[in-house]
């Protein structure tokens, strides 16, 4: 695989607490939200654009689960990672004897937390045994679940160690394969058990990624969530930026006496903008462009996506054109939050 386990799996994550909650519940609703007002007298604020309603659940509906397990570096990470993407709520290195509790709290939560992905592995060693007792309570009150159980050979877990210059969590004082034995042994009865067995000796992670969004993810496209960011050139790019384009070659409202004391959200501001030369050709081919780039960023398991709008000030032209773009990914399926970086700094 091309990223390793060993404290982060083959996924990005790092030093994580025991029970430390990695993923979270949508908890959105169609249409858009306002925020506080930005100071230019439209009582606006960023805008949330969002893609569809969560699905209300009787109050006592029990919650579907997911365990995942598997040996340290095969990528337990990576799937809970994914599970997450999909809208999964994930806890990671949860003690077993909590997941019946956890369960119990999701059925109260009146389907807001319809599903749950726990990752149990080796750090949680002193609590495994209570394992198979609470798989046992978990049958007993009727949950679905399921087992995923990442595998992967000596050669690719001992090279992946290597490679980060961290020991196996089970090797004590010996070698790295000592600890994938002990390990291994330890969650044999655990893997002869599991629904399902990913073996990612020879996967990268997006490969990785494509099992698990081909095993959950149904027949729904996985979604991507978008941020368009306005901001001005003169605050400097935003850092976190995925995509930046250049307002620049609008005329600036800003020279407009009548406009000045506005922002892009007036729809005097928006209409004088939209109305240069270039304007809607600019907006019509970049979000034909941005369809070609979210297929493929679906594609690579790519779910959240920053759009950078700039101009001068971040107060007119990037403004405007950053509502207009909201709006077309936002009817295109695109869960779509719009942030006016530095609207307001003048």
């Amino acid at each position: 695989m091309t990223e390793h386990e060993t404290g982060q799996d083959t996924g990005r994550d790092t030093d994580r607490d025991t029970g430390a909650i990695r993923g979270g519940v949508q908890d959105t609703a169609p249409g858009t939200r306002q925020g506080d007002g930005d100071g230019d007298g439209t009582g606006d604020g960023a805008q949330v654009s969002t893609g569809k309603e969560t699905a209300g659940a009787p109050e006592a509906a029990i919650p579907e689960l997911v365990i995942i397990s598997g040996m340290s570096g095969a990528g337990r990470s990576t799937a809970a990672k994914c599970l997450e993407d999909l809208g999964w709520f994930v806890v990671d290195n949860l003690p077993p004897a909590l997941i019946p509790t956890m369960v119990e709290l999701g059925a109260r939560s009146q389907g807001n937390v319809a599903r749950i992905a726990v990752v149990v592995d080796v750090r949680g060693r002193r609590f495994f045994d209570n394992l198979r007792e609470s798989l046992a309570d978990l049958d007993h009150r009727g949950v679905t679940r399921r087992t995923v159980f990442l595998e992967s050979s000596e050669e690719a877990l001992v090279r992946r160690f290597e490679s980060v210059r961290r020991p196996h969590p089970l090797q004590g004082d010996g070698r790295i394969v000592d600890g994938i034995t002990a390990e291994r042994e330890l969650l044999r009865e655990l893997r002869g058990d599991a629904d399902l067995v990913i073996d990612t000796s020879s996967l990268n992670v997006h490969e990785l990624r494509a099992k698990m969004d081909a095993q959950f993810a149904g027949d729904e496209e996985p979604e991507l969530r978008a941020t368009v960011m306005s901001f001005g050139f003169k605050y400097g790019l935003p850092v976190d930026a995925d995509l930046v384009v250049d307002m620049r070659f609008l005329p600036n409202p800003h020279w407009v006496p009548e406009l000045r004391a506005f922002t892009g959200r007036n729809e005097e501001v928006a209409a004088y903008v939209f109305n240069q030369p270039g304007a809607k050709e600019f907006l019509d081919r970049y979000a034909e462009l941005l369809r070609l780039i979210a297929a493929g960023y679906r594609r690579e398991g790519k779910r959240y996506v920053t759009i950078a709008v700039g101009c001068t000030g971040g107060k007119h032209r990037s403004v405007a054109m950053s509502e207009k773009l909201a709006a077309r990914l936002a009817a295109e399926g695109v869960e779509t939050v719009v942030v006016h970086r530095d609207m307001g700094r003048e």
